[in-house]
């Protein structure tokens, strides 16, 4: 299974797995024969004459009655359900949605999926994002090209501030940004952070904006309905609306930037270009960024978003400092040392200590070379990506727990997390 981040496209696709038969079989099990059985004929019997027409006008006075009082009843219920969306009610050609945010109190004509006012209230807040770069070749003569596009989300409007993915803005000399009134305007970056894959851009022509409303992705569950958001293609597609479910909340990838997260897992179509644009719930709130698909052949419907509640912190400083400060353990991890060959040793599942830096916080703490962190504050930690996780959610000078293994023995020890610091 491969991941690519929306503008990653793999050179060649893997060829699809067959089965041991390579087909399928579908066996019709044979009925138990059946043959005619003849009813015996009714006996005839005498009735009086003109009883019969009587008897039979009463009977269709009283079923039609019967028929009308069970409507009367029922009617209600079930025409009171088709017309309820989301907890709201209404009468006569209009459905108000009890919604929050962005989309508070919108009217839905009778059969209107409830997807239009999300649509048409958060998509005002989306943008397009032309990454442009010299490209020296024969063909290019050295000017500016586009060689990639991207989405993008208002969440300052006074301030002109959008949030969108890292690799969308990455290496740009020039952006220019696509806005929903059709507009297309300069942009720059803020700040940028692979480790995280966000980023903030800033436009200086921040006249009649409107900001996104951000929602709470810690509450989330799966099935949730979702709303993706975006420019599948560029500006060709621009605000390309696509809906379906949360299939998952707590997906991890081997990609720099997603590592740092649990990831929320979409069946909600999204595609090269949706890269930084929202995804919504249904209260028209942001709850995620989307950042990257499954596009290994044979895989349909797996996108990933980055939670908004986990991106918010990476986020203001991106606003305050136009940097992100990321703890460290200040240790260098084996990433060969996977779960088939600590079961070979009959060592714990774990992070293979390769080194340590000289007086960082965990040579100070006494963890040294060949050591195994096999937890952090109490938390299992199976691989490099768990590790990255949970050290994302501190910040440098904080302490922490780590319980590491040694020559069959477990230890515990407090160690005073350090800063990385990018060469």
């Amino acid at each position: 299974m491969a991941f690519y981040a929306e503008n990653e496209r793999p050179a060649a696709l893997p060829p699809a797995d067959r089965g041991e038969n390579g087909k399928y079989e579908y066996v019709i099990m044979p009925s138990a024969a059946r043959r005619r059985v003849d009813l015996p004929a009714p006996e005839p019997g005498r009735r009086p004459r003109g009883r019969g027409v009587i008897s039979t006008v009463v009977l269709a006075f009283c079923c039609a009655m019967l028929g009308s009082l069970v409507t009367l009843t029922l009617a209600p219920v079930i025409f009171d359900g088709a017309r309820t969306v989301d907890g709201g009610s209404g009468g006569g050609n209009s459905v108000t949605i009890q919604q929050v945010g962005a989309v508070g109190g919108a009217d839905l004509a009778i059969g209107e999926s409830p997807i239009v006012a999300v649509a048409e209230a958060v998509g005002e807040t989306v943008v397009g994002i032309a990454n442009f770069q010299h490209l020296r070749s024969w063909f290019s003569g050295g000017e500016l090209t586009e060689v990639s596009s991207g989405s993008g989300f208002i969440i300052d409007a006074e301030g002109g501030y959008i949030v969108t993915n890292n690799h969308v803005v990455e290496n740009a000399e020039d952006l220019i940004i696509s806005l929903a009134d059709g507009r297309d305007v300069q942009g720059f970056v803020v700040g940028g952070d692979a480790r995280t894959d966000l980023a903030v851009v800033k436009i200086e022509e921040a006249e009649g904006l409107r900001a996104a409303t951000l929602g709470d992705s810690s509450v989330l569950r799966a099935g949730q309905y979702v709303v993706a958001i975006g420019n599948p293609g560029g500006t060709e597609f621009a605000r390309t609306v696509t809906w379906g479910i949360i299939s998952a909340t707590d997906r991890f990838l081997q990609l720099e930037g997603e590592a740092s997260f649990k990831l929320i897992q979409t069946d909600a179509a999204i595609n090269p270009g949706n890269s930084g644009g929202p995804l919504v719930n249904f209260d028209g709130q942001v709850i995620g960024i989307n950042s990257a698909k499954n596009q290994a052949f044979g895989y349909e419907g797996m996108g990933f978003a980055i939670p908004i509640s986990d991106a918010l912190p990476v986020i203001t400083q991106l606003l305050e400092n136009g940097r992100v400060r990321h703890p460290a353990l200040e240790i260098r991890i084996d990433e060969r040392y996977n779960e088939a060959y600590a079961s070979y040793k009959d060592w714990p599942e774990g992070c293979y200590v390769s080194s340590v830096v000289v007086k960082g916080g965990a040579d100070r703490a006494g963890i040294r070379e060949g050591d195994i962190i096999v937890a952090i504050n109490g938390e299992k930690v199976e691989n490099s990506l768990k590790l990255s996780h949970l050290l994302f959610t501190r910040k440098p000078g904080d302490v922490v727990e780590v319980e590491y293994y040694r020559s069959g023995k477990t230890y515990m020890t407090e160690v005073t997390l350090g800063e990385i610091v990018d060469e």
